[in-house]
């Protein structure tokens, strides 16, 4: 790395780009250039016939939540209980549940809150695993230490316990509810990210930028978290995948928005109380909703991780 300038490191430490000054590049020149390393994750990602399904069933569920009641218009803040329990009609294309609301409109009801929250909290959870995971590899030692064995502890409380417990002492509002989430889900990705940033701070880019005299913000948030982009995306979809479950399975144990508001955990968890009578439109939509969502996000992911690899064995 002798004779590299600091604009040229900067560049180096770029995903998969060449240093600027004409020095050869880390790794013995096995860097492929950051257009078409793009150009080959795209096309490998494109190629995966579950990554387009993936990638369209999350487009009609986005359409379907935000878009559809902008279309088919209900009342969803006061209800009706001369409707209670109507089967599917022209009228009511899902038919309505007991305190009279259209289902279907209820389902793009719940879509939104599903959605809005598993989001969010995995915007959240990855944010904070990303920053601490990174700091604590970047860090080594007693700090490294110190950090990982807090999200050991963590991680060793049942997660459902921990999640359960922070639901009920805080109120079941949107915005708690994704605060609750991505404070307990945080500490995956902190630890995917930990392990990557191990790997990248003994590259010859990052040693030459702290024998230059680079602080560690600069080494962080310049080379190490832009290198571990490919993990961080990854379990970013994971992530809204399972927030979206987190979401569900809080509602069906009470825990969810109070009424008028809805999601889809908290529509199946009133369905099931009319399993044995026949309506079926109360339970099926609602769950046939979480799992295809779930699913989709879990396709993408998938195929993000595919892609990612195929690009390192070209490398």
């Amino acid at each position: 790395m002798e004779g590299v300038t600091p604009a040229g490191l900067d560049r180096v430490g770029d995903i998969g780009a060449f240093p600027t000054d004409g020095s050869p590049p880390p790794e013995g020149g096995e860097v492929v250039a950051s257009g078409s390393a793009g150009r080959l994750v795209l096309r490998a990602f494109l190629e995966n016939r579950l990554a387009i399904v993936g990638l369209s069933l999350i487009l009609f569920m986005l359409l379907f939540s935000f878009v559809g009641p902008l279309i088919y218009r209900t009342e969803q803040v006061f209800n009706d209980p001369g409707l209670a329990n109507h089967a599917p009609s022209a009228a009511h294309l899902l038919g309505t549940n007991p305190v009279g609301y259209d289902v279907l409109g209820r389902l793009m009801l719940g879509g939104q809150t599903s959605l809005e929250i598993g989001l969010a909290a995995a915007f959240i959870a990855v944010t904070l695993g990303v920053i601490w995971g990174a700091a604590a590899g970047l860090a080594g030692g007693a700090v490294d230490a110190v950090m990982m064995r807090t999200v050991d502890a963590l991680l060793a409380i049942p997660f459902l316990f921990l999640l359960i417990v922070l639901g009920a002492i805080f109120t079941t509002s949107i915005l708690e509810l994704i605060v609750v989430i991505g404070l307990v889900a945080w500490l995956v990705p902190a630890r995917l990210v930990r392990g990557e940033t191990l790997g990248l701070r003994v590259r010859e880019y990052v040693q030459a930028v702290t024998v230059m005299g680079g602080g560690r913000r600069r080494i962080l948030f310049r080379h190490i978290i832009p290198n571990s982009v490919g993990v961080i995306v990854v379990n970013a979809t994971f992530q809204v995948a399972d927030a979206i479950l987190y979401v569900a399975t809080l509602s069906y144990l009470g825990l969810g928005v109070p009424p008028p508001a809805t999601n889809w955990g908290h529509q199946l968890s009133n369905g099931l109380s009319y399993i044995f009578d026949g309506y079926w439109w109360l339970i099926y939509p609602a769950g046939i909703a979480i799992v295809v969502t779930v699913v989709a996000f879990n396709f993408v992911g998938d195929a993000l991780r595919d892609a990612l690899e195929v690009r390192l064995q070209q490398r």
